[in-house]
């Protein structure tokens, strides 16, 4: 690290060199917003040290520092001066009230266009649909162009400009974007910023000899450095080739391809690859977009004799973009996407880096628990991996676009008894229905022979169990399901944080096991669960005898009530020990409401003593929100299977 003073001196030189550069080219801008260029150079002022300490950390020994530095000042400036007024709006607004996200009212979903609604102007047609689910947090999945047939779901992008022509146009997406925005739903989209497709300008252009973009990508002429590499890195997509690398015939080079062999890692290494980026992350910010989930966060930043995951340049990279972002649209959150040990998912939490995480932990263990019908591991982990920076929050999630893994940490299953590989095997083999106690229908994702590591595709509801109930006709199994998916959504909706539903989830949609007739998806089971909405099945919703009815009522009663109780804003949650391994416990409180949280993760009844829940309540008396009963903690008192109790004192 550099010496403080020198920093700051160095840093305060390079500002005032570069600024009139900024204010000849932002003129016109300027004239016509001169308030707002004001609050544009006050936060250039205030922003700008932390973002020229850490290019200086990434960049300053690369000889063009000061030219690659200049070059990014002026593309903010730009990207400022096109900046529409209702933005720069939203970001005042935003910059007042800062923790907005951590209001109860927030309720995320998350779909696919093409799958939910055909194109962007269907999905605007559908505003009210999300309207009335409470959504005011929506995630697009990569709309961008990508090539044809097999593109990892879209995460193979071959511009971030231009969006897929079967969707719609970036006009139609900015539209939308001030549809949500009118409808107080933030928008949400990928910045997929590890790799692009083969198909990418950059990529065509390295293939086509240009030694600049060539450098964009990590390419060998040989085997000798990929084989060096390949003895420390992990095997993501083991059964998509050995190794990370893919050769190029037209280049007869080697590529790096952490993911599928059509996705070329940037090389963040060359400056000129963090400012085509950026710029890139500026251009989508002004189309409307108010979150951004960072793709593949851990893998970024490359270092021989490493796993080459959560490397500290990569977090680096992450807190300049936020920096850059805090100068031209302070409105934009990131949230990122780290499905690696606890211990790191954490470390990319921060105001200064990513407000928002996926929290993969919490989604495997409501797995895990409901499986072992044992809350121990869930318990252990609220209670002690739940907290993070103050300001920021958990993006809770049952089920999303991909697949599920047991990122478990093996040292917390060690002191509770738990074996974590043979606890791993059992927990795949249980999902995947080869387990004799199961109900789940999962599928496996990505197994490898080799190390016996796998994960797990499959909708919510047939993981827990209601497509056995329906195929076995059984309607005491079919009950059974149904209160398995209210008591996640249950925990979910209540633990604190953003909830995040994937669309579809809500009426209890079943796999669909089509995919395997598709060339293009076959190889890649996580199309099971990435079901086309059917619309057909929407008017269920209403009819609380079938399945669809009674899960999407009970959502959308446990969706109001914590949209009105206080006790549920923010992320602080208090872990207690019931003394029922199978009866999770915990307490919400903010501004002084206070609710109790039980969940019963066993089908068989279970009893609470009654002073258990009075140490943490207040008095004897209690009003369980969700079934409306009052409970009296005297002595012991019971929950039903899967049965989730929101008491109120």
């Amino acid at each position: 690290m550099h010496d403080p003073n020198w920093l700051r001196i160095e840093s305060a030189r390079s500002l005032e060199r570069l600024l009139p550069r900024v204010r000849s080219a932002l003129a016109e801008a300027q004239a016509q917003d001169p308030a707002g260029y004001a609050r544009f150079e006050a936060r250039l002022q205030r922003e700008w040290p932390r973002l020229f300490d850490l290019l200086l950390r990434l960049y300053g020994g690369q000889y063009d520092f000061f030219y690659q530095l200049e070059q990014l000042l002026l593309a903010a400036g730009r990207a400022w001066s096109e900046r529409r007024p209702e933005l720069r709006v939203l970001d005042a607004a935003r910059e007042a009230d800062p923790t907005w996200y951590q209001a109860q009212q927030m309720l995320g979903a998350v779909l696919y266009v093409d799958r939910f609604a055909t194109t962007l102007a269907g999905l605007q047609a559908q505003l009210p649909y999300l309207q009335r689910l409470g959504v005011t947090y929506l995630h697009l999945m990569p709309l961008f162009l990508a090539p044809a047939g097999n593109n990892d779901g879209g995460y193979a992008v071959s511009s971030y400009r231009e969006v897929h022509p079967e969707l719609g146009t970036m006009a139609e997406l900015a539209e939308l974007a001030d549809r949500l925005r009118e409808a107080k739903i933030s928008l949400v989209l990928d910045f997929v910023f590890n790799h692009t497709s083969d198909e990418h300008t950059w990529a065509q252009r390295a293939r086509a000899g240009d030694e600049d973009y060539a450098q964009f990508y990590l390419l060998f002429p040989d085997r000798r450095l990929p084989d060096q590499y390949d003895q420390t890195l992990r095997e993501i997509f083991p059964t998509v080739r050995k190794g990370s690398f893919t050769w190029d015939a037209g280049m007869r080079r080697w590529v790096w391809t952490t993911f599928n062999n059509f996705q070329w890692d940037l090389n963040y290494a060359n400056p000129a690859v963090f400012r085509a980026m950026g710029e890139e992350l500026l251009f989508l910010a002004n189309q409307g977009v108010e979150v951004f989930r960072l793709d593949a966060v851990a893998f970024i930043w490359k270092r021989m004799g490493s796993d080459c995951e959560n490397q500290p340049e990569a977090h680096w990279i992450i807190q300049a973009y936020n920096a850059l972002t805090r100068i031209v649209c302070p409105a934009l959150l990131f949230k990122s996407e780290a499905i690696v040990h606890p211990d790191e998912v954490v470390k990319y939490l921060g105001l200064e880096e990513a407000q928002l995480s996926y929290n993969p932990l919490f989604m495997a263990l409501c797995w895990e628990a409901l499986a072992t019908r044992e809350v121990r591991l869930l318990s252990q982990a609220l209670a002690t991996r739940w907290t993070i920076p103050a300001g920021c929050a958990w993006v809770n999630y049952l089920r999303v676009h991909d697949d599920i893994g047991w990122t478990f940490d093996d040292d917390d299953a060690r002191a509770l008894g738990i074996d974590p590989w043979g606890h791993r095997r059992f927990l795949n083999a249980f999902y995947v229905g080869d387990h004799a106690a199961s109900f789940a229908r999962g599928v496996p994702f990505q197994a490898n022979p080799a190390t016996g590591d796998a994960r797990v595709s499959g909708t919510l509801a047939s993981l827990a169990g209601l497509e056995q109930a329906l195929q076995a006709g059984d309607a005491d199994l079919i009950d059974l399901a149904v209160r398995r998916i209210l008591l996640l959504f249950s925990v979910m909706l209540s633990s604190g944080g953003i909830p995040l539903l994937y669309l579809g989830d809500e009426l209890a949609t079943l796999n669909d096991y089509g995919y395997a007739r598709d060339p293009a998806r076959a190889d890649d089971s996580r199309w099971v669960h990435r079901v086309t909405f059917d619309w057909a099945r929407e008017r269920y919703g209403d009819d609380q005898t079938r399945p669809e009815g009674h899960v999407y009522q009970g959502l959308l009663q446990r969706i109001g009530l914590r949209k009105n109780h206080e006790a549920f804003a923010g992320g602080g949650l208090d872990v207690f020990a019931t003394g029922n391994p199978q009866i999770l416990g915990y307490v919400r409180q903010h501004n002084g409401e206070r609710i109790v949280v039980l969940a019963n993760f066993s089908e068989g009844t279970q009893r609470l003593a009654g002073n258990r829940v009075r140490l943490h309540g207040a008095g004897y008396q209690f009003r369980d929100l969700i079934s409306g009963q009052t409970i009296h903690a005297e002595g012991e008192f019971q929950l039903e299977a899967y049965q989730c109790m929101w008491l109120e004192g």
